[in-house]
């Protein structure tokens, strides 16, 4: 009986924790769908891909991937970082199902990372280059968003400050600005100050700012139309109409399994799982940075979940899809705070395909573009830099270079290289770390004491031998290795060879508590898991 009423009550509190974060990830999940909608249909149309195909990733992303993912934020689907990728393969194969089969390949190889537990690499990404990722990602967002925001019609999905055609970010915001369209402009600025202080009003927060916004778009863009100002096409949302279930099924494109023997198609599924397995993990890392109940995502997990997705995508004609910081972020601001904002986000999405296209239509670009800016500054606002100066240089150069990276190359290069100077203040930390010592004077005598930390690794080895070879002649000299668990071989090489040589110098060496050989320590897991198995 006590069992029955064990399980009775476990079951009641998971309905009132499901009803409770219902109140905000329902809401949550219309503002994922309104960043998701237009972001899906660019990205495909960056990627020279039909535009559904945009719209069945995201749609799978919501519901398959974040039914299997264990992050409760991160919101997957088309990712823009893998636009060049796509357009290249995608001409390189030849046809579009063959490049689906690639996609499918990829989601293969993903699960297949997932299950040897290849997720734990994004846990050696250090916080100054994931901020730095995101802060990026933010001034990303506002500069493509502007001309948008400005009614000027620029391609907004390249993710570089200088695109691979020469033209420049800059470039454009000066055309945008010669070029402002008005009532474009009249929407972003009401939409900007409804984002702004509509959160503020108590009495109002309980509905969310982006679907006023939304609405007032919708309002303003039939009011200009009715003044003889109408928005032109090109500066409102468009998706496909769908007419009836056959038209519906008739968009989607299998994968052509007779070249599976083909050897391009292996390359490109291998740099697709790469590219898309590193992006989804530096984005769940920022994702968890940004969560308020600072929850931690099983990594491995989630690159099971992404290669189910991408396999699901592939097979119905989808493009490879990635967990994405910007809708993830705008998750975690419209308030969300379980996987079911995401689930409700690609339900809203099929849904709005399915039944109110026309609807969706009427939306203007230019109040999406306030809410994707408002997201922008957030994700890089001046609080964070000062933040992160008062942290040290050694974690503001890393963040500030990885912005620069990012803006000029792209996410991955970006993080590559605020990844490699973060790795050079590592060695120099370590270079100046590895010991500490004492001189003592007797007389006409010196005594030097060079006590070892407790680990001594291959990094250290150039800092103490610049030290032993700055060691005076005459000198008694004593190495302790008593604090010391691990010297690496090549340490203990040098400390040998010093040794042997110092007497020339007049140099006389003593070793206290240092082996010939050192064994790696290993950390001893048993009280964990005797901590896992107590009940």
């Amino acid at each position: 009986m006590q069992n029955g009423n064990s399980i009775f009550s476990r079951l009641e509190v998971r309905k009132y924790i499901l009803k409770k974060n219902l109140k905000r990830d329902l809401p949550a999940s219309i503002v994922v769908f309104l960043v998701a909608l237009p972001l899906c249909l660019g990205i495909a149309l960056a990627s020279g891909v039909p535009l559904f195909a945009g719209i069945i990733t995201g749609i799978i992303g919501g519901i398959v991937v974040a039914s299997i993912s264990g992050s409760q934020l991160s919101v997957s689907g088309p990712a823009a970082g893998l636009t060049v990728i796509v357009l290249g393969a995608v001409a390189a194969l030849g046809s579009y199902p063959i490049f689906l089969l690639a996609v499918v390949l990829a989601g293969v190889f993903q699960v297949i990372l997932g299950m040897i537990k290849a997720g734990t690499i994004g846990n050696y990404f250090p916080s100054s280059v994931i901020e730095g990722m995101l802060a990026a990602i933010g001034i990303i967002l506002i500069m493509k968003q502007l001309p948008h925001a400005l009614g000027v019609d620029l391609d907004f999905i390249d993710e570089r400050l200088v695109a691979s055609g020469g033209t420049s970010v800059f470039a454009d915001l000066s055309e945008a600005i010669q070029n402002i369209n008005i009532p474009a402009f009249v929407i972003t600025v009401l939409s900007i100050a409804i984002l702004l202080f509509w959160p503020k009003i108590k009495k109002l927060s309980s509905i969310p700012a982006p679907l006023v916004v939304v609405v007032l778009g919708i309002v303003a863009a039939i009011l200009f139309q009715q003044s003889g100002q109408a928005l032109r096409a090109s500066q409102m949302v468009e998706i496909p109409v769908v007419n009836g279930a056959g038209e519906f099924f008739s968009l989607f494109t299998m994968p052509d399994f007779t070249a599976i023997t083909n050897i391009k198609v292996w390359e490109v599924a291998i740099t697709i799982a790469v590219v898309a397995s590193l992006e989804t993990l530096l984005s769940i890392e920022a994702i968890d940075k940004i969560d308020p109940m600072k929850r931690t995502s099983p990594t491995n997990r989630e690159l099971v979940a992404q290669g189910i997705g991408n396999m699901a995508s592939g097979m119905v004609g989808g493009i490879p899809m990635t967990s994405v910081i910007v809708r993830s972020s705008a998750n975690v601001n419209a308030g969300g705070r379980t996987k079911i904002s995401a689930i409700f986000h690609g339900s809203w999405l099929l849904l709005s395909l399915l039944f109110i296209p026309g609807i969706l239509n009427m939306i203007p670009l230019a109040c999406l573009a306030a809410i994707l800016l408002v997201t922008g500054y957030k994700l890089a606002r001046v609080s964070l830099f000062k933040h992160m100066y008062h942290k040290g240089w050694d974690q503001f150069v890393p963040f500030v270079i990885t912005i620069i990276a990012v803006l000029l190359t792209d996410l991955l290069k970006g993080v590559a290289v605020g990844m490699l100077l973060s790795v050079f203040y590592l060695l120099r930390t370590n270079m100046r770390n590895p010991y500490f010592y004492k001189i003592h004077q007797e007389g006409d005598n010196k005594n030097l004491r060079i006590k070892l930390s407790e680990e001594v690794s291959f990094l250290n080895k150039a800092a103490i031998q610049v030290v032993l070879n700055k060691i005076p002649k005459e000198t008694n000299v004593v190495i302790d290795g008593g604090n010391s668990r691990y010297i690496h071989p090549d340490v203990l090489e040098t400390i040998h060879n010093f040794k042997h040589s110092a007497f020339s110098k007049g140099i006389i060496v003593s070793l206290e508590d240092i082996k010939d050989h050192y064994t790696v320590p290993i950390v001893d897991d048993m009280p964990i898991q005797n901590l896992k198995n107590h009940k």
